[in-house]
């Protein structure tokens, strides 16, 4: 299977918030067109928080994003900013929207709680991770992953931080020696059903 990795471009962004959709379930908890807007929002949100892209390519479509952020180098396009605000007002339009947005409101708070007792200033963080559902373990999410720590290497950064929770295949960063280092349990009452859920901050440190 040859596959191609090349920086983000614009026309990557239907195929990447279809990619988020899956893969964060959003279907399963509201209706199709909510789950498009908030993959848009969210897909939005985070290249607005970049420094670094790396897209998977495979027959010319995407299948795979990873994003890194170097907090000391990062400037927004202001491009990419409207476009996330815009994305974000779509979503709250409708009622449905709007209660959606709350569990992610509630997402971010545990995720600066995560960040917060790990005590760590971190100068970079993994921003984004997808990988199209049917290309998993075919070694894609381990090439973007590469392409990352490569990258982090040549900015001389040998430290960054991610968050991520039990709807995802976390178990993939402890194989590349991420290590855990916090961890929250919550639960979100969705349509009715109490979901729950642990969130969690790992970290990379690269001992050359």
């Amino acid at each position: 299977m040859k596959i191609t990795l090349r920086e983000y471009q614009k026309e990557d962004f239907k195929a990447l918030e279809k990619i988020i959709k899956e893969t964060w379930h959003y279907d399963d908890f509201s209706s199709p067109k909510t789950a498009q807007k908030l993959a848009r929002a969210f897909l939005s949100s985070c290249l607005t928080n970049q420094t670094f892209s790396c897209v998977a390519i495979h027959n010319d479509v995407p299948i795979g994003i990873i994003l890194v952020n170097i907090k000391a180098k990062h400037k927004c396009p202001l491009g990419l900013r409207i476009q996330q605000i815009k994305a974000i007002l779509a979503l709250l339009i409708s009622k449905e929207g709007r209660k959606v947005s709350k569990i992610f409101e509630n997402v971010d708070q545990i995720d600066r709680q995560l960040l917060k007792e790990c005590n760590t200033d971190y100068p970079a963080e993994l921003a984004l991770f997808a990988v199209d559902s049917s290309y998993r373990s075919k070694g894609v999410g381990k090439q973007l992953f590469q392409e990352a720590l490569s990258y982090m290497s040549s900015q001389k950064l040998d430290k960054f931080y991610l968050f991520t929770d039990t709807s995802c295949n976390y178990g993939f960063y402890e194989h590349q020696g991420m290590i855990k280092r916090n961890e929250k349990e919550h639960s979100f009452n969705l349509n009715d059903h109490i979901i729950k859920m642990n969130f969690f901050i790992y970290d990379y440190t690269n001992h050359h």
